[in-house]
């Protein structure tokens, strides 16, 4: 087992499911480290023939506060966003079964993640949103992934709005599963009545199978939208503003 710095790794039922958990508190913040250390970790630990499914959850009262905004900035930018997709890109490659516990907050690249998953279970106090229009930027992944997941409408008005919903919203339009006391619970006991005793082999294939159009659509458009972002998006005043603004607690002064 690898030893991490951001995330706690952590095999369940004899090695046949892998939970992840974002261990930085209070916000479990997705920077480029913690980023790589997921990636290494699915390469690692849950590419193992017997894992049934991932479980990703967040350390303490919040799933994520999202990606790191300072990471954001024009010169970091580009890293940042190729680290973030290459670790979806490293999630289909497994093609495993993944499980989200979602407690708190779970913002940006936070709901990004746990929407990639299977399923979502929640705590009653969970909350979803793409805030990044409110800074002036755009959600590459959530812009490919929300429409499978909720559909165009409901994905057009979350990432437009950068408004965050609550659990049993967010259960009406299919991102969640389950509304659970102890979410956790819930998700384990789902994976041991569910996928505990099927093929490892099978799932992984119906995994892919089942996601082929969807992965399909993903890689191939994740590079342009990350061009987009790079190139076009933070070549304006306003982008740049609404991160700045962010980063210094004030209001940003658009010039449209």
């Amino acid at each position: 087992m690898s030893t991490y710095s951001k995330i706690k790794v952590e095999p369940l039922f004899d090695g046949r499911c892998l939970q992840i958990t974002l261990n930085a508190p209070k916000g479990n913040v997705l920077d480029g480290e913690m980023m790589r250390e997921i990636i290494a970790a699915v390469e690692g630990e849950g590419s193992g023939e017997a894992v049934r499914a991932l479980v990703f959850q967040g350390e303490g009262s919040h799933f994520s506060f999202g990606a790191s905004v300072p990471e954001h900035q024009k010169d970091q930018v580009a890293e940042m966003l190729q680290t973030f997709h290459q670790l979806f890109r490293t999630l289909i490659t497994a093609s495993k079964p993944l499980i989200a516990v979602v407690r708190g907050q779970c913002l940006g690249g936070g709901l990004e993640l746990a929407a990639f998953c299977h399923w979502i279970f929640a705590a009653e106090d969970a909350w979803f949103g793409q805030p990044e229009i409110q800074l002036a930027v755009f959600p590459p992944v959530a812009s490919l992934v929300l429409p499978h997941r909720v559909g165009q409408s409901a994905a057009d008005d979350l990432i437009l709005t950068g408004r965050s919903i609550d659990a049993a919203e967010a259960k009406h339009l299919g991102l969640v599963h389950t509304i659970a006391a102890d979410p956790l619970a819930a998700a384990t006991a789902f994976f041991e009545k569910h996928l505990l005793k099927k093929s490892a082999q099978a799932l992984e294939h119906t995994a892919r199978a089942g996601r082929f159009l969807m992965y399909k659509q993903f890689l191939h458009h994740i590079d342009q939208l990350e061009k987009m972002y790079v190139q076009e998006l933070m070549a304006t005043d306003d982008a740049n503003e609404g991160i700045a603004a962010f980063l210094e607690k004030r209001r940003p002064v658009w010039k449209h």
